[in-house]
């Protein structure tokens, strides 16, 4: 005869008695219940997140600066220069191309001999990568500079940077050519 199982063995399906086999079939369950979970509360957050960021980038966008950036003192308002010294006929420039394209310097320095200005010089500048014209004028020839930047539209004048007045052949202006 046999001897009788003990009661807790006896109550154990025979399907489930490989405690390998049940612990994995256990764990794999539980490994796809947490990802469901994962999957869930993505989808439950996901949406009210991506419109908050995007209520926060749109109020950020059109949003009023809190500090107005002060412009330089030139375009802030009209500055007051004065009646040029010379006439174009007395006003030297010297023309330098720094945009890099053929024959540009040479052909500012005819439209300025056309205005009447002297021009004892035209070449290339240090660089050939301005954006925009630059006119410059030397210390005491603030006026004719603003004529002359008038009289070729262009919308950046300044004193002169980078340049020494030796470089200049007695000229009192610079043109420095760019892109635009």
């Amino acid at each position: 005869m046999d001897a009788p199982l003990p009661v807790s063995e006896a109550l154990i399906p025979e399907a489930i008695r490989p405690w390998r086999t049940a612990t994995l079939v256990a764990s794999v369950v539980a490994a796809i219940e947490l990802v469901l979970l994962l999957v869930a509360t993505f989808l439950l957050l996901a949406k009210p997140l991506a419109h908050a960021v995007r209520r926060h980038a749109e109020a950020a966008a059109f949003a009023t600066p809190k500090a107005k950036a002060r412009p330089h003192p030139a375009v802030a308002h009209k500055v007051k220069i004065g009646k040029p010294h010379l006439t174009r006929s007395h006003t030297s420039v010297v023309v330098l191309n720094g945009n890099g394209r053929s024959g540009a310097a040479a052909a500012a320095a005819a439209r300025l001999s056309s205005l009447g200005y002297r021009v004892p010089l035209s070449g290339n500048a240090g660089r050939q990568d301005y954006a925009n014209s630059v006119v410059m004028f030397r210390k005491g020839f603030t006026p004719e500079g603003y004529r002359l930047a008038r009289d070729l539209h262009v919308k950046v004048v300044g004193p002169l940077d980078g340049l020494s007045t030796s470089t200049l052949h007695g000229a009192q202006l610079v043109v420095i050519l760019g892109a635009s």
